[in-house]
């Protein structure tokens, strides 16, 4: 009789103690699949030169945009803001492929 109180004590506390614990814990995941430099394939662009800056894009496209029905490359997302502040002014130094 005594070992059937004490497990039935026993397992009270279990289950009272299973429902007061509540544990909280800060999990830190750094993604390195996220790459904060992209690069594009300079087919996919309709312009020679980074029309902000004048780089080629041979050297490499960060960012792009959309303009006049074309597909701008931009080597950085710096250029491609400036870019989008005065696109007219611009767009001649882009250099369009024909």
């Amino acid at each position: 009789m005594r070992s059937i109180i004490i497990i039935v004590l026993l397992g009270s506390l279990l289950i009272a103690s299973c429902d007061t614990v509540t544990s909280t814990k800060t999990v830190t995941i750094e993604d390195k699949s996220l790459d904060s430099t992209k690069t594009y394939d300079i087919a996919l662009v309709n312009n020679k030169k980074d029309p902000a800056c004048g780089m080629p894009v041979t050297a490499g496209i960060s960012d792009t945009a959309h303009y006049d029905g074309k597909v701008l490359g931009f080597c950085s997302t710096e250029c491609k803001a400036s870019f989008k502040k005065d696109p007219a002014a611009l767009i001649a130094a882009a250099e369009m492929k024909k």
